[in-house]
């Protein structure tokens, strides 16, 4: 898939709805004046097939938001067999002023989910910098019955945050899940979670947190 860039500008209405993170907010550092641009190098996976996800970056560069408009899992009823689990591979270029260096200090999924009872669901993710060995990882889990908007939060204290290295290009890569399990259910019953979005309110947002690397 060829690359695909959007500055802050271009896709502001998709950071209009408030955000609601269930812990203690991002924490506040230094922001960068000048606007970050974020690339879509590579996107791949069964969640996330050409041209159904979307990135755009927030006009004061603490956040970017990642929209799919094809992300669902489901299983039972006549759900075909390997549509149990859906998962997205993407690869960021982000280009960041000169001086400083980022790191992801809170995730915020939302989408949709209709669990029969008995059957559950999963959300999952992780984040690494190429080449780094350190990752993170959340999942959440959901129980049958639910029919509802669904929406998880992912906060990283600062002391535990994992940051790109100085003047060094680093690609962010962001692995998500969604997994369903019809369980004990009505087999003759479709269970099922999305992550995709009809407007522009339901999107996965990532907070950013800012320092200035050290002068040489």
């Amino acid at each position: 898939m060829p690359s695909m860039a959007i500055t802050g500008s271009a896709m502001a209405a998709l950071l209009a709805s408030p955000l609601s993170f269930q812990t203690s907010p991002a924490p506040t550092l230094p922001v960068p004046p000048d606007k970050i641009v974020v690339e879509l190098a590579t996107v791949n996976g069964s969640g996330c097939p050409e041209g159904t996800a979307a990135v755009a970056v927030a006009p004061d560069n603490t956040a970017f938001t990642v929209t799919y408009s094809d992300y669902m899992a489901k299983a039972g009823g006549g759900a075909d067999p390997t549509a149990f689990r859906k998962n997205c591979q993407l690869n960021l270029r982000v280009h960041v002023p000169q001086g400083f260096t980022y790191a992801i200090a809170a995730a915020d999924y939302r989408g949709f989910a209709h669990l029969e009872r008995g059957a559950t669901g999963l959300q999952k993710a992780n984040y690494y910098f190429q080449g780094s060995p350190h990752t993170t990882d959340a999942r959440h889990t959901f129980t049958g019955p639910l029919n509802d908007d669904w929406q998880t939060s992912d906060v990283t204290d600062i002391h535990a945050l994992v940051w790109a290295p100085c003047g060094e290009r680093r690609n962010f890569n962001i692995n998500t899940e969604l997994r369903v399990n019809a369980g004990t259910s009505n087999p003759q019953k479709t269970s099922f979670m999305a992550m995709d979005s009809t407007d522009a309110s339901v999107n996965t947002v990532y907070r950013l947190a800012w320092k200035e690397c050290p002068e040489n």
